[in-house]
């Protein structure tokens, strides 16, 4: 299976693109998943594999909120998430960080078909121009919409509504391309096409009943709009 409509009554004629960036453009949700229960570790609580998937793209409050469901109310988000940028940053300092497969290429077919696209993403300015600025994927992208520029962040729709703006595309006719639930809910409520892009675990109910579609890659991505295209 390369691609799968789910919802095909959500569908409508795809003009615009938005991206999420850990885990869709880049190959980043497998460091945040080791940092943070890293994080975790380095104030005495152990944090297993799956919890540490629990963390992507929560906003801070909801973060503080999801470590003391877990852990109890002394533990700190904050603190937590200092250390973890401080390990992660000093990983790929050393090591790099690597592009999703498919990303030049979907670009690319954007740019052709003059397709607008932007970023939408909960990660900090300094961040996202480090890791995309390593791969030669900043200069790339014309819109970068942050989760610092809205009242809300993900699983509200503030992030997508901003991006769909941003790029002067209604959210109906914005593909929106997620990793996880908490990303896809934000997207779907925007009134997006909320895509799924498996990463690094295979999406449960939860996704799968408001996602509009699911891609295996980003190359799949690419024959989901030609298959749109087509048919509009």
């Amino acid at each position: 299976m390369a691609y799968e409509i789910l919802h095909p009554s959500q569908g409508a004629e795809i003009r615009g693109v938005l991206f999420d960036m850990d885990g869709v453009i880049l190959d980043s949700e497998k460091l945040y998943a080791r940092f943070w229960a890293a994080g975790c570790e380095a104030f005495g609580y152990h944090m297993t594999y799956q919890q540490a998937l629990g963390m992507r793209s929560l906003s801070a409050q909801m973060g503080q909120e999801y470590l003391s469901s877990l852990f109890g109310p002394d533990i700190s988000y904050a603190q937590v998430r200092a250390k973890r940028i401080e390990l992660m940053d000093a990983y790929v300092e050393e090591n790099g960080i690597e592009a999703k497969p498919g990303i030049f290429e979907l670009l690319e077919y954007l740019t052709a078909r003059q397709i607008p696209y932007a970023i939408t993403t909960a990660s900090p300015n300094d961040r996202i121009q480090n890791h995309l600025g390593r791969l030669g994927l900043y200069e790339k992208f014309p819109h970068i919409c942050t989760a610092h520029e809205v009242a809300h962040g993900k699983p509200a729709p503030d992030i997508y509504l901003l991006g769909a703006k941003t790029i002067a595309v209604p959210p109906e006719h914005c593909l929106a391309l997620e990793d996880s639930y908490t990303g896809l809910l934000s997207a779907h409520r925007a009134g997006c096409m909320a895509t799924i892009v498996p990463d690094l675990d295979q999406p449960g109910e939860n996704i799968l009943s408001i996602a509009y579609a699911r891609a295996d890659s980003l190359a799949d991505v690419v024959d989901l709009m030609e298959g749109s295209l087509q048919g509009s």
